[in-house]
């Protein structure tokens, strides 16, 4: 593994990094629990500090988990964005695999959720929404380019339109459901409450 402090090399079983002195940290999860293995590979997973972001990374596979408040802020902060494009910008390129394959949580085992991030980052990424994210070889640093071109920005005023047009389309449903009921009456609809509440409802829409 390597030294979170100054990425020299840490044999296993030592305690203090061979370079600075630095304390060997076992990586843990956001609950506190040690993390399991890389789930790419089954590897080591490695703590790396990158500035103030900490991150665990797989030395074989070079995969990268974050977990949730972590990625928040790689997501928020362009100075945390600077520095693990600046650390793992460095590796090798995405990985791509023909054959999906999902893969199991660090932090508790349980089969991750595989989606596009954003929805049109075009990076597909492992996450489990309690505990974090799993990326592959460079898809950290993919994600941190799409949010510094303001992909997050065109994905919320993308979902705003989708919203919009989702909510015209109710309404348009609706009042159509209301002219035919006003239209064709049972009996019963303009006996009682049924006709006012017909009523009441085509007034709704139209004030809305």
């Amino acid at each position: 593994m390597s030294c979170g402090n100054c990425f020299e090399t840490i044999f296993e079983g030592s305690n203090y990094c061979p370079l600075c002195g630095s304390k060997a940290v076992v990586p843990e999860s956001q609950s506190g629990k040690p993390l399991g293995d890389c789930p790419r590979c089954s590897s080591t997973l490695v703590r790396l500090d990158v500035g103030a972001v900490s991150l665990h990374e797989c030395e074989r596979c070079a995969g990268v988990w974050c977990d949730v408040d972590t990625f928040e802020t790689v997501c928020s902060e362009k100075e945390g964005q600077a520095a693990v494009i600046k650390r793992l910008g460095e590796l090798g390129d995405p990985r791509h695999e023909h054959q999906v394959r999902y893969v199991p949580c660090p932090a508790c085992g349980v089969l991750m959720n595989r989606s596009n991030f954003a929805r049109i980052s075009g990076v597909v990424i492992d996450s489990c929404k309690q505990h974090g994210v799993w990326f592959d070889a460079q898809e950290l640093p993919s994600i941190i380019s799409f949010i510094q071109k303001g992909g997050l920005d065109h994905a919320r005023e993308k979902d705003k339109i989708n919203i919009a047009e989702q909510r015209e389309r109710l309404k348009q449903e609706q009042f159509k459901a209301t002219l035919d009921r006003m239209r064709n009456p049972s009996t019963a609809a303009y006996k009682g409450t049924g006709s006012i509440s017909a009523i009441r409802n085509f007034i709704d829409f139209i004030l809305d």
